[in-house]
């Protein structure tokens, strides 16, 4: 049997083994989970809904005999419905809502034999890259607690990292998946756009920029995951290319003599953090030892053309997503409601010709051609993932109604992430470097639309060098 106290020693997979062999329960294991979270999130605030009951009462039903049968899973709260369970979205406007129905993906994660025991934090509509919302207050980054666990998934990174669960839920509209992976020392991949389904509700999210996945300890469970839910769902819009062969078989798979393209300044010239230019140079010379071919290389776009297209994409569904709710709660939002970024980012939308919303997704689309061009010549480009090390609490803070500054704010913290998007092509974040504040610095390696699969036998050959999994944060 093993030890009650072992239980942050294993990833997602490795505990679905214990369970499937019998080597420990499935409520000992959930039991492991809840102490974890009672122990260490007063002060992280990473978890800001629990649903102890609804997970015992999910082992009492039976789950899934799905890959992650038995595994406690944490949900970010943000747009995932689970049926009878409340979502915030970060946002004092959605008080008192409760789902009437799981979101697709939910179905998936409930198919795979995944415990839901709680929902994460989030910035409020996930408009920023740190997760202090006025709603449920800050979350702090486990290895500093004065400094911010990214955004906007970054409650379930804090909470991954702090091992309250091996793996959770996360989404990712301009790095939101990739920036707390970084800040927090996980693995954190962004899929090739429509990759996992949105639906029912949603076809697409921010005109295909958004996309949801997780963010986890090892590459294994970041593929065996993916294996779970991708696929288009009935009504979906469109679809990514299929896999070749599942994801899972990509891990330890030959990476080959792979051409990678080495990327350390903005699109604008600026060169981020020292730390960071270092972290990838630091990555570029492992993968050069591993046998691959590095070449330095530059993305050269037109940076504030960039990001006028996006913020004018934001801004409308912005303004739709609290038009929906105003709708649905009899009364308009307030500053007593949402915060002041919110309300002025809705205002653009509402106050932007639908003329030029056409042309940002226009504009936008052409940049994805820029990146599209730059995988014929590489298989992966490598970069920093942030401008920075994670933030001081209390940057790129949503507590002011100017969107221009704000939104510039962003677009130097966010050089590396936000092009990804655009093109809707895969990229990850991974866990190889810390500076001497021994705080993580990640480093991220896109690939071409639908090239999942060179990034997963990539990740699993830096990991099998470089192994960050017995990596934690202090208190563990």
């Amino acid at each position: 049997m093993v030890a009650f106290k072992d239980y942050a020693q294993y990833d997602a997979t490795g505990l679905a083994e214990l369970i499937k062999k019998k080597a420990v329960k499935p409520d000992e294991v959930l039991d492991a989970a809840l102490e974890r979270v009672e122990k260490s999130n007063p002060k992280l605030n990473a978890v800001t809904h629990r649903m102890d009951d609804e997970a015992r009462a999910t082992l009492k039903r039976g789950v899934a005999k799905g890959p992650f049968a038995g595994v406690p899973f944490l949900l970010k709260d943000l747009y995932a419905l689970y049926k009878g369970q409340p979502v915030t979205n970060g946002s004092r406007f959605w008080k008192g809502y409760v789902a009437d129905h799981d979101i697709t993906l939910v179905e998936r994660y409930k198919a795979a034999g995944l415990v839901v025991i709680g929902r994460t934090n989030t910035p409020e509509l996930g408009l920023t890259m740190t997760t202090e919302p006025v709603a449920l207050g800050p979350c702090r980054n486990p290895w500093n607690l004065a400094r911010s666990s990214g955004g906007s998934s970054g409650g379930s990174a804090a909470a991954v990292a702090m091992r309250m669960v091996p793996m959770a839920h996360a989404t990712d509209g301009g790095g939101s998946i990739r920036i707390p992976a970084a800040n927090c020392g996980l693995v954190g991949l962004k899929p090739t756009r429509a990759r996992n389904p949105q639906g029912p509700d949603v076809g697409e999210g921010w005109a295909g920029m958004a996309t949801a996945h997780c963010v986890s300890i090892s590459v294994r469970d970041c593929a065996a995951l993916l294996d779970a839910t991708h696929g288009p769902a009935p009504g979906d819009p469109y679809c990514a290319p299929p896999p070749e062969r599942p994801f899972l078989k990509e891990v330890g798979a030959p990476a080959g003599s792979l051409r990678i393209g080495l990327v350390t300044a903005g699109p604008d010239g600026a060169k981020p953090h020292k730390d960071c230019v270092a972290g990838a140079k630091d990555a570029a010379k492992l993968c050069e030892e591993l046998g691959h071919r590095v070449e330095e290389t530059e993305f050269k776009f037109d940076k504030a053309l960039f990001q006028r297209a996006v913020w004018i994409v934001i801004a409308a569904n912005a303004a739709n997503t609290l038009a929906l709710r105003a709708k649905a709660a009899g009364h308009e939002a307030g500053p007593n409601d949402v915060e002041p970024l919110t309300l002025a980012a809705a205002k653009r939308g509402r106050e932007t010709p639908s003329s030029d919303y056409a042309w940002a997704v226009l504009t936008l689309h052409g940049f994805g051609r820029q990146v599209a061009k730059m995988y014929e010549k590489f298989d992966v480009l490598l970069s920093p993932v942030l401008n920075n090390p994670p933030l001081p609490l209390g940057r790129c803070s949503m507590q002011t109604p100017d969107t221009e500054t704000f939104g510039k704010e962003l677009a130097n913290e966010l050089p590396f992430t936000p092009i990804y998007n655009v093109s809707g092509c895969p990229a990850i974040s991974l866990p190889l470097y810390w500076n001497k504040e021994k705080l993580p610095i990640g480093v991220q390696f896109g690939a071409g639309f639908g090239n999942e699969a060179v990034l997963l036998r990539l990740a699993a050959q830096l990991e099998q060098a470089r192994p960050w999994k017995d990596r934690k944060p202090p208190g563990i």
